[in-house]
C-alpha cells in the first residue's frame, strides 16, 4: 500500500520525494500521463527498475481464448485484452561505461513531480556510480493534450565534480518482456510478443516502426525523432529487430549539460495500409516539431487553464481531499481528452487492470464528471457506444431478444466476460447507457447529437427492455433474471435500480421519438410502439418491504438470510475472492451500492423518509468490495443528513490511488472511483442535481470542511458555486442568464453573485457498517 506520507500534500501537484522501489509499479500508474488516444505509465526513463511497464493506445488490443469447464450457447468465444505497444519513454544512460541504475551506486536524492497544471512529470535525480561519478539527470514528460498522437520528452544530463562521458541510448521497442500477471482476477491477462513487425526504418535521428497484431490484425505506428543539444559528440542511429536506436556520445565537464528533445508519434488502424500508417506518424512527428518543446509546453498548459476555468474544485479544511480531487479531475480528464469516439477504460491509459475493458463504470460514474466539465468527450464517449450498435444488435439477437443488448466488458464492441451471472446477466448498462445520453442532452442542448446519435441509442434500449420484461398477471412489467450493480446478488428478480433505470430509458426514448419524428421514422418507430414504451414505464415493478418499510434491492431480498459479519474476519475482503459466489448470492450481503445508487440517479421515485431508512438499512450491508461503492454512499450520507460519514466516504474515493487502499493500482488508476471525487463533493456536499433540466442544489458542509467551491459546465455557460457553513453563493461567470433552485427555491443568475443561506440537515440517528467496513474517520 503506498502511504500518504509518500506524496507530500501540495494543491496543484503530486510530488514524490524519494524513491520507493517497492511501490514503483503503483507509483508508475499515479504518474501516467494519457490523453486519451496514447497513455504512457510512469516508468522510470531507463526503463529498469520497473514495476509494470506500458504504453498504450486506446482499443488496440489482442484476441484470446476464453476456456470453459462447460461450453454453452451465447459464451463468447474470445477475449480481447490491451497490450503494451512501442516504448518510446526509454532513456538508456551510461556514465564512463557504467549503466544508470538506481539500484547500484548511491541515489543521493530523487524526485517526480507530477504537475497538474502544466500536465507534465519532471522527474530529477542526483546519482553516484559504483566507480564515484556523481551526474544530475532531469526529465519532463508530456503527453499532447492538443496534438493527439504525439508525446515528447526533454532528457539532461549534467556532470556535477569531475569530467565524464556520457553515452545516452534513445530507445524505440516494441515486444517488451512483462511481469507475469498475478493470481487477481482482476489483472489483465499476459501476452507475449503480440506485435509482428511489418517496418523498422531508421534516417537522421529518427526512427520509424509499424507492427501488426497477431491475432486481431491491428496495424501500430510509432516513430521518434530528435533535437539534440551536444557538446563535441557524435550521434548514431541504427534499427536491429524490435528496436530503434539514437546514440549520443560526448564528454561532460562540471556543470556542462547535454540536452535531448524527444518527439514521439503513434497511430492504429484496422483497416490503413503500413504505408498509410507511416505516413501519418511520420506526419505528426513534423507536426510536433514545428510546434517546438516549448510549443508543447505552452500548448498543454493553455489547455489545462481552459479546463480548470470550468471545472476547478476548491476545499478548504482537507489538504489532502483538496489535492486528491485535483489529482482526480486531471485523470479522468486524461482518460476521455482525446479519445475521439473510443471507450474510456476502467483503468483509462494507466495500466492493463481489468484487461483494460470498458465496462458500466463509463457512463454512470465517470461520464457525469466531464458532463459538467468538458462535455465534447461526453459525445465522443457516446458517439464511440453508437459505433457498436450493430454488435450489440446481433448479441441481442443471439440472446432472443429485441434491440441492442450491450456488453459488459469490451474493447471493440463484442462481449468479453466468461461470467454471465455477473457480465450478460447485468443488463442495467443498457440504461446507463440511456442515462448517460439524457443527462448529456439536458447539460448541453446539442440537438444534433440527439438526433444522429442520441436517439437511436435510446430506441434500441426500450427495444431491449420492452422484449426482455413482461406484464404479469397483475399488470406490473417485470425484469426479471437480472443482475444490478451489486454483484453479490446475481440473477435476481426485479432489482429496483435496473427497474428504475429502465423505466426512465423508456420514458426518455418515447420523449425524444417525439421531438425527432423524422428520425424516429427512419429507425422504424411507430406510435404504437413509443405507447408500449410508456406502458411499461407507467407500469414497473417497484418492490417495497412494508414490513422493514425498505425497498429491497431486488425482489426477496429482505427475506435472505444476512451474512454473518462477526465472523468474516478483516483478512477475508474481498469477499469474492475467499467465499464461493453460491454462498454470497444467497446472503444479504452488498458489494457495492445497489438501491442506494437506484437513490442517487432517480431521486425522484423515493420519498425523504424512504431514502434515510433505506440508506441505513443498507449501510449495515454493504462492505465496499468494490472501488465504486464510496462516492455514491457518500453522496446519499450527505442528502440524509450524515455530513461527517459523506466526509469519510469522500476521502476513501478520493484517495483510492494515492493510498492505493485496494491494494492494486499497480495494475492503473481506478478512474471512475477518481470521478466519484468529484461526484462526492459536488453531488454530495455540493447537494448538484439536474431537474427536469434544471440546476438544482441542496449543499452542506461537514465540520471538518469550511468551504467548498466548484466550477461546472452548463449549456454553454460556467457557474461558480461557493458553500460555507451558513451561506451558499453562485456565480454566473459567463454566458446567457440562468434559472438554477437552492433548496427547491428558484433563483436567477443574470451577472453578479446571489448568496443563499444553508439550511441545517435533520438529524438521525448515525447508521452503522459491516464490522470492521466502517470507512476511515477524516482527520485521525
Amino acid at each position: 500500500m503506498i502511504k500518504q506520507a509518500a506524496y507530500a500534500v501540495e494543491p496543484w501537484c503530486v510530488r514524490e520525494q524519494e524513491l520507493n522501489l517497492d511501490t514503483l509499479a503503483q507509483s508508475e500508474s499515479v504518474f501516467a500521463l494519457s490523453n486519451g488516444h496514447v497513455g504512457l505509465r510512469g516508468n522510470l526513463d531507463e526503463g529498469e527498475p520497473h514495476g509494470l511497464p506500458g504504453t498504450y493506445l486506446n482499443s488496440v488490443y489482442e484476441l484470446r481464448p476464453l476456456p470453459y469447464a462447460e461450453a454453452g450457447y451465447g459464451y463468447p468465444e474470445s477475449g480481447q485484452t490491451v497490450i503494451n505497444v512501442t516504448n518510446g519513454k526509454l532513456f538508456r544512460l551510461l556514465v564512463n561505461d557504467e549503466p544508470f541504475d538506481v539500484r547500484y551506486g548511491e541515489l543521493r536524492s530523487h524526485e517526480r513531480l507530477l504537475d497538474l497544471r502544466a500536465g507534465t512529470l519532471t522527474r530529477k535525480a542526483e546519482w553516484t556510480s559504483p566507480a564515484d561519478d556523481t551526474v544530475r539527470v532531469t526529465s519532463v514528460r508530456l503527453v499532447s493534450l492538443v496534438q493527439r498522437a504525439v508525446a515528447a520528452i526533454c532528457y539532461e544530463v549534467e556532470a556535477v565534480d569531475q569530467p565524464v562521458r556520457i553515452v545516452v541510448q534513445s530507445e524505440l521497442v516494441a515486444n517488451e518482456t512483462l511481469p507475469t500477471a498475478g493470481k487477481d482476477p482482476r489483472a489483465a491477462a499476459s501476452l507475449e510478443s503480440p506485435l509482428a513487425p511489418e517496418e523498422c526504418a531508421a534516417t537522421d535521428q529518427s526512427v520509424v516502426m509499424v507492427h501488426c497484431t497477431r491475432e486481431s490484425g491491428l496495424r501500430v505506428g510509432a516513430a521518434m525523432g530528435h533535437e539534440i543539444d551536444c557538446p563535441d559528440g557524435t550521434i548514431d542511429t541504427g534499427v536491429l529487430n524490435d528496436v530503434g536506436r539514437v546514440t549520443v556520445a560526448t564528454r561532460l565537464e562540471p556543470g556542462r549539460r547535454l540536452r535531448i528533445i524527444k518527439y514521439l508519434a503513434y497511430g492504429w488502424s484496422s483497416q490503413r495500409s503500413r504505408p498509410a500508417l507511416h505516413d501519418q506518424v511520420i506526419a505528426a512527428l513534423a507536426a510536433a516539431r514545428l510546434t517546438g518543446w516549448d510549443g508543447l509546453l505552452r500548448e498543454q498548459r493553455e489547455y489545462l487553464d481552459d479546463f480548470w476555468a470550468g471545472a476547478d474544485v476548491e476545499v478548504d479544511g482537507d489538504a489532502e481531499v483538496q489535492q486528491a480531487v485535483r489529482f482526480a479531475l486531471f485523470h479522468v480528464l486524461q482518460a476521455g481528452a482525446r479519445g475521439e469516439r473510443r471507450p474510456i477504460a476502467a483503468k483509462g491509459l494507466t495500466g492493463p487492470g481489468y484487461d483494460g475493458h470498458t465496462f458500466w463504470d463509463t457512463e454512470s460514474f465517470v461520464l457525469p464528471v466531464l458532463t459538467f466539465t468538458q462535455p465534447r468527450a461526453v459525445a465522443d464517449a457516446l458517439r464511440w457506444r453508437h459505433s457498436t450498435l450493430d454488435n450489440a444488435r446481433a448479441r441481442a439477437r443471439q440472446l432472443g431478444l429485441e434491440g441492442a443488448t450491450f456488453p459488459w466488458r469490451t474493447i471493440q464492441g463484442d462481449e468479453c466476460s466468461g461470467y454471465w451471472p455477473a457480465g450478460t446477466a447485468a443488463f442495467h448498462i443498457g440504461a446507463d447507457i440511456a442515462y448517460a445520453v439524457v443527462r448529456y442532452l439536458s447539460a448541453t442542448g446539442d440537438e444534433a447529437f440527439a438526433r444522429d446519435y442520441g436517439l437511436e441509442l435510446l430506441v434500441e434500449t426500450a427495444r431491449l427492455w420492452r422484449s426482455l420484461g413482461h406484464h404479469d398477471a397483475q399488470g406490473r412489467f417485470r425484469i426479471d433474471g437480472v443482475t444490478g450493480p451489486d454483484e453479490y446478488s446475481a440473477l435476481a428478480d426485479n432489482n429496483v435500480y435496473t427497474n428504475l433505470m429502465a423505466q426512465r430509458n423508456l420514458q426518455a426514448a418515447a420523449d425524444l421519438a417525439e421531438r425527432h419524428p423524422e428520425q424516429a421514422e427512419r429507425l422504424g418507430v411507430t406510435d404504437e410502439e413509443t405507447a408500449s414504451w410508456r406502458d411499461a414505464a407507467a407500469d414497473m415493478y417497484i418492490p417495497y418491504d412494508r414490513r422493514l418499510q425498505v425497498h429491497p434491492q431486488s425482489e426477496g431480498f429482505t427475506e435472505h438470510a444476512p451474512w454473518d459479519f462477526e465472523s468474516t474476519g478483516p483478512d477475508q475482503y474481498p469477499l469474492m475472492l475467499n467465499f464461493p459466489y453460491f454462498d454470497i448470492y444467497r446472503k444479504q450481503v452488498v458489494k457495492q451500492a445497489d438501491l442506494v445508487l437506484a437513490m442517487h440517479l432517480r431521486g425522484d421515485a423515493f420519498t425523504p423518509e424512504q431514502k434515510a431508512r433505506n440508506f441505513a438499512y443498507y449501510e449495515a450491508l454493504t462492505v465496499r468490495d468494490s472501488s465504486l461503492s464510496a462516492c455514491t454512499q457518500a453522496v446519499m450520507a450527505a442528502e440524509t443528513g450524515h455530513l461527517d460519514l459523506a466526509h469519510d466516504y469522500l476521502g476513501e474515493a478520493a484517495l483510492m490511488d494515492l493510498d492505493d487502499l485496494e491494494h492494486n493500482t499497480r495494475d492503473g488508476l481506478h478512474i471512475a472511483s477518481l470521478a466519484g471525487a468529484w461526484t462526492a463533493l459536488v453531488g454530495g456536499l455540493g447537494g448538484m442535481r439536474v431537474d427536469d433540466d434544471t440546476l438544482a442544489f441542496t449543499p452542506r458542509l461537514p465540520g471538518g470542511i469550511t468551504r467548498l467551491a466548484f466550477r461546472v459546465r452548463y449549456r454553454g455557460r460556467r457557474l461558480k458555486v461557493t458553500v460555507t457553513a451558513h451561506q451558499a453563493v453562485y456565480e454566473l461567470l459567463d454566458g446567457d442568464p440562468l434559472e438554477i433552485t437552492h433548496g427547491g427555491e428558484r433563483v436567477a443568475l443574470d451577472g453578479g453573485a446571489v448568496s443563499r443561506p444553508v439550511t441545517p440537515p435533520p438529524i438521525r440517528p448515525t447508521p452503522t457498517q459491516p464490522r470492521g467496513r466502517a470507512p476511515r474517520r477524516r482527520g485521525e
